[in-house]
């Protein structure tokens, strides 16, 4: 199947601006996609970077993890792709009377809290804030955004130990630690 395929398969299965129901979907396993997610947010084909916003975010929203692998699915096919790290990158964040509101690389939008939690998780050689976004997907926070979040955060010290705290309604998130 090729793109084109997918494309119209899942024009079919949506319905307006919602997402659609990949969590019901079980078809069978039919290979491997040559598709990588980078853990830049970049998506590439066949060794080719997609330029197309409109058909990242179309092949975003079929996105499901199974366990720690990713698949692109309709209705009727489940195709394997890699993820380096994961799926989606938090490039700007903006403020609300609700809370944080982060956004992705794909345009998904998200109010911060317990349905879109943060927890820290190593990356490279530091430990970095990821968001749920949606269906066990996360993103990872960019660091032109944790740079603002870290002028924004509030200093809580327990004995050698400091963490760094935000609030986004009534939920209050960590988004690093360091020893003095």
């Amino acid at each position: 199947m090729d793109i084109s395929q997918i494309q119209q398969q899942i024009s079919e299965a949506s319905t307006g601006d919602n997402l659609p129901p990949v969590d019901a979907w079980n078809p069978d396993f039919c290979g491997d996609m040559n598709l990588v997610i980078k853990r830049s947010g970049q998506w590439w084909h066949e060794g080719t970077p997609f330029t197309r916003a409109k058909l990242i975010k179309l092949l975003s929203s079929v996105l499901k993890k199974e366990d720690d692998k990713y698949f692109l699915v309709t209705p009727v096919e489940k195709i394997g792709i890699q993820v380096e790290d994961v799926p989606f990158v938090i490039i700007d964040v903006t403020h609300s009377e609700k809370g944080i509101n982060v956004i992705t690389q794909t345009g998904d939008t998200v109010l911060v809290g317990k349905d879109h939690p943060i927890k820290i998780r190593q990356f490279e050689d530091g430990d970095v804030p990821y968001c749920n976004i949606r269906r066990n997907l996360w993103a990872r926070v960019h660091q032109n955004v944790l740079y603002r979040w870290v002028d924004e955060a509030s200093v809580k010290t327990n004995g050698l130990q400091t963490e760094l705290y935000l609030q986004s309604g009534d939920y209050s998130f960590c988004i690093g630690r360091y020893s003095e």
